[in-house]
């Protein structure tokens, strides 16, 4: 599989888009802010600095196919305002991890599902995985609604498994089949 550049996909106010220089301004107001990073497994980004190095990152995981990692660009203004993510990705057994951040000013607009549709969709439809996966914290609820509406299903409590700013923290595990994606959308 080869998806660099990742490919773009649209949705009615989004694009996810490949990450270019000219976001560095956006993944920085993302990545470093409190709220955003509260239950992510990093601390938050400390400086523009952190940001350019974020995205290196991205680009390099992004070429030797580790990720795929879009930006989360509004159709009004290309601005990015999230990413969202496919790791630990396995094709022989059809599966990957999501990811996602979205900056503070845009929470409570639909942004996140709009944009976690178009992935999912993505995922099952074109590059024919039969499972996604997410880990989250058992304390963001925000994030476990956003799951759980999108019809991901708890599958797991794992005790300890991140430790992050000196602070050891919870993981809930929740998994979602194509064939169960595909029958809530025919449904």
């Amino acid at each position: 599989m080869n998806w660099n550049p990742p490919p773009e996909i649209k949705s009615e106010r989004l694009c996810l888009r490949a990450l270019t220089n000219k976001d560095v301004d956006s993944l920085f107001t993302i990545f470093s802010n409190p709220e955003v990073m509260r239950y992510w497994s990093t601390p938050p980004l400390a400086d523009r600095e952190a940001a350019i190095a974020l995205l290196k990152e991205i680009q390099d995981d992004t070429e030797r196919c580790v990720i795929i990692k879009w930006g989360m660009a509004r159709l009004t203004d290309n601005l990015v305002i999230g990413t969202t993510t496919l790791f630990n990705i396995n094709p022989d057994s059809g599966r990957a991890e999501i990811g996602y951040a979205l900056a503070r000013q845009h929470w409570g607009n639909g942004y996140m599902d709009e944009a976690l549709q178009a992935l999912i969709k993505y995922a099952f439809q074109v590059l024919h995985f039969r499972r996604l996966e997410a880990d989250v914290d058992p304390r963001n609820l925000h994030s476990i609604r956003t799951l759980e509406r999108l019809g991901f299903q708890r599958e797991g409590f794992l005790r300890e498994r991140w430790c992050v700013s000196g602070e050891v923290q919870d993981t809930l595990f929740y998994g979602l089949l194509s064939r169960e994606w595909e029958a809530t959308i025919a449904g």
